[in-house]
């Protein structure tokens, strides 16, 4: 487990399916969905189906919680782009729009991105979002990621086009940067 103050991210323990799967596959329109690459579908799952497939969340090194002062506030994740497991992207949830807005997005990333370099044989983190996502775009660059890449017009939502956006960090570049803020 990692922490900042009252927040911290942590491996999900079978106590946790439940809150979980009331987040993530209860509802068949979530709130969150309208952000989280809504141009896929999003299917609501009955908790006896999830709990069929459950083991694959239960301590996995990939998917993490998100917690508040040890409530479940969201997910954040790891996975590999390519079989040679050289290109990681992350990613991050916080389930209920109620706590949006606060921070508590950036600063769980922070410390998933902290623990993905520190136990993960990788020299780049990166995140993909879309352009209708200004939230997203806006934690990558306060921690520190550089825009990589934009592929215009791929992704529609809502009757409108929108851009896929590619941003990334290198170790290098995390390690200076996160020993410049303890420096100050």
């Amino acid at each position: 487990m990692y922490t900042d103050k009252e927040l911290g991210i942590r491996p999900i323990k079978d106590n946790d399916l439940l809150k979980l799967w009331e987040l993530i596959y209860q509802d068949e329109n979530p709130e969150w969905k309208k952000w989280d690459a809504p141009y896929f579908s999003h299917r609501s799952v009955p908790y006896e189906t999830f709990m069929e497939k459950s083991e694959v969340f239960v301590d996995s090194d990939s998917l993490w919680l998100i917690t508040v002062n040890n409530e479940i506030y969201g997910i954040v994740t790891y996975y590999f782009e390519d079989d040679m497991k050289k290109w990681l992207e992350v990613g991050i949830v916080i389930h209920e729009g109620k706590n949006w807005g606060k921070g508590l997005g950036t600063r769980a990333l922070k410390l998933w991105i902290n623990h993905v370099f520190n136990t993960v044989p990788t020299v780049r983190v990166g995140l993909t979002t879309w352009s209708g996502n200004e939230r997203m775009i806006r934690v990558g660059e306060k921690l520190g990621m550089q825009l990589e890449g934009r592929v215009r017009k791929v992704r529609f939502y809502n009757g409108e086009y929108y851009d896929s956006i590619r941003m990334g960090i290198l170790k290098e570049e995390w390690a200076a940067k996160k020993a410049g803020t303890e420096s100050n």
